[in-house]
């Protein structure tokens, strides 16, 4: 089974704040994630995304999940599929990013150096 075939935990109940901004966010979703260590060995472990209203504004997925939370405050029993296939298209987004290693190189150099 392939990590995307794996469940996704969606948390609309009091999600954490965004990591990168502070904000509150409407949802968080928890997924498996693995990657390679250096000895080319897969490590398995989970993942957590936030949906932020500002760090994510104007990608098309995020802003599709954003408009339907901001119109429904609770989830009807007929609303259940519309908001299943969003937060779908929304996870399948933040799965496929990937950190910027450059970015991450010169935050860390950065760091070393007392520049941040």
């Amino acid at each position: 089974m392939s990590e995307e075939d794996d469940a996704i935990v969606v948390q609309l109940a009091d999600p954490p704040n965004c990591p990168r901004c502070g904000e509150p966010g409407p949802v968080s979703a928890q997924f498996s994630h693995s990657w390679k260590n250096a000895s080319g060995e897969k490590v398995p472990g989970i993942r957590e995304v936030m949906l932020c209203p500002v760090c994510n504004r104007d990608e098309p997925a995020a802003d599709g999940l954003l408009a339907f939370l901001a119109v429904h405050e609770t989830l009807e029993p007929s609303e259940l599929e519309t908001f299943h296939n969003l937060s779908a298209a929304w996870v399948a987004v933040a799965r496929a990013r990937q950190v910027d290693q450059q970015q991450l190189d010169d935050e860390y150099e950065r760091s070393r150096n007392g520049e941040l």
